[in-house]
């Protein structure tokens, strides 16, 4: 599942100085996980601006990428009050220098306009992006790169004027650290676990 909303400023920051923070959720693969999580944002009145829900690496785990604008100290009580949530493993909040993140887009381009104007095919190609489909009426144009490169394309095609409809997957994000914190947390969880049930 994705969630994503109008394109983000390219700076990462809002005019009034908050900053995009990436939350990464695990949790159980259970019905109303989502429901509550994003109740948090709702309670808070924080506008979510990217959710991406998949499977996790790990059996009967399921991966939540949420990013949203705000500022630390309310970032990190949103964090620890979705961690609250019973069926909630881990929740960790990032900024940009903490995690890599990729995100993937459709455009769809006005195809007479593509034949027209040779400046788009231009653009598409400095952005190492691909045509996919084309018919007489529209032209599919898929990239897959930075958020930064992804919206910086789709300013490009809007300027031209070609532009139809885009769609964005959402972030998806792994962290930079040499640690992975939620194998480890379920490693001594299982540990604890053995330890008790032979007591």
């Amino acid at each position: 599942m994705n969630i994503q909303q109008s394109p983000q400023p390219a700076n990462g920051q809002t005019p009034d100085g908050k900053t995009l923070y990436t939350i990464i959720v695990f949790s159980e693969n259970l019905a109303g996980v989502l429901n509550q999580v994003t109740n948090v944002f709702t309670r808070r009145q924080l506008n979510i601006e990217s959710l991406n829900v998949s499977p996790s690496g790990i059996s009967h785990v399921h991966r939540y990428t949420i990013t949203c604008y705000a500022d630390e100290a309310c970032i990190r009580t949103v964090t620890k009050q979705i961690e609250k949530k019973i069926d909630v493993i881990q929740a960790r909040y990032y900024t940009a220098d903490d995690i890599y993140v990729m995100e993937q887009a459709l455009y769809k381009v006005a195809t007479a306009k593509l034949l027209e104007n040779k400046e788009i095919s231009k653009a598409i190609r400095f952005h190492d992006s691909k045509i996919v489909e084309v018919n007489a009426t529209y032209s599919i144009v898929s990239k897959e790169g930075l958020p930064d490169d992804i919206m910086e394309l789709y300013r490009k095609l809007k300027g031209y004027d070609c532009l139809l409809q885009f769609v964005s997957s959402g972030v998806i994000a792994v962290s930079k650290s040499h640690r992975e914190q939620l194998s480890e947390f379920l490693h001594l969880r299982e540990e604890e676990y053995r330890v008790h049930s032979n007591e």
